[in-house]
């Protein structure tokens, strides 16, 4: 299995920083991404809700070890956008992502079979989180790709999202995850930083953990995100590496 990171330009410049690993393109050796379904609209809502809210319970804490999720803030999508499912005591907070928050090019932004486990830190869940509420609440108005990027533009130009705060970070260690239209996965954390360049981290370099992600500049805060693979998933099996 390869993985390729994307970059974001200016022009996708309002992309949810969330969507970190639905922009690794993962081409699985049986297949290639030109054999995978185009999803040029929104499927039926039902299709993208988990009918078990116990399962998606389990599934966004599946995102982070049980020391970190067993008292985490967990959030799960209704059709009315995300909504506490139970309160925490950490700070963290962990939740299951979907298909919209990839890039809007990415022919996986409105597959209803994404779920995309993750688990961020006090300071992510402040400032991180709200993009994907805001960007949630969009889709399920029945919104198109091109109107939601315009709706999320204008919220970042008009500071109606929380200040990016240093030091956010989660974890995506769910064994279960379903991250791309191939079924691939990776077990990882990310890192959100302020806008840097890669070789300020070590990134990309030969036997370096470190991936550069992307940057992404808008109204709201620069922002680069970096990858950091994982050897164990939350559930301390192995896990495959790159």
């Amino acid at each position: 299995m390869t993985f390729k990171i994307r970059k974001f330009d200016s022009e996708t410049r309002v992309q949810s920083v969330l969507g970190t690993v639905l922009l690794i393109v993962m081409t699985a050796a049986s297949g290639h991404a030109q054999d995978r379904p185009a999803y040029p609209s929104m499927a039926p809502l039902d299709q993208y809700l988990m009918p078990d809210r116990n399962a998606e319970i389990a599934l966004a804490r599946s995102a982070a070890p049980d020391s970190i999720s067993r008292d985490a803030r967990i959030m799960v999508l209704t059709r009315h956008g995300y909504e506490v499912a139970a309160e925490g005591s950490n700070g963290f907070l962990c939740a299951v992502e979907r298909g919209w928050m990839a890039p809007f090019d990415n022919a996986d932004f409105w597959n209803p079979k994404i779920r995309g486990p993750l688990c961020l830190n006090p300071a992510a869940a402040r400032s991180i989180f709200p993009i994907t509420i805001k960007q949630t609440e969009l889709a399920l108005a029945g919104l198109s790709k091109e109107q939601i990027k315009d709706k999320m533009k204008a919220a970042l130009d008009q500071k109606e999202l929380p200040p990016f705060e240093q030091g956010g970070m989660s974890y995506m260690l769910s064994k279960s995850a379903y991250l791309t239209g191939n079924g691939g996965n990776l077990c990882h954390l990310m890192i959100y930083a302020p806008v840097a360049d890669a070789a300020s981290w070590g990134a990309n370099l030969p036997g370096s953990p470190v991936i550069f992600g992307w940057q992404f500049q808008d109204a709201h805060e620069p922002i680069t995100v970096f990858l950091v693979p994982v050897s164990k998933w939350s559930d301390g099996t192995p896990a495959p590496q790159m």
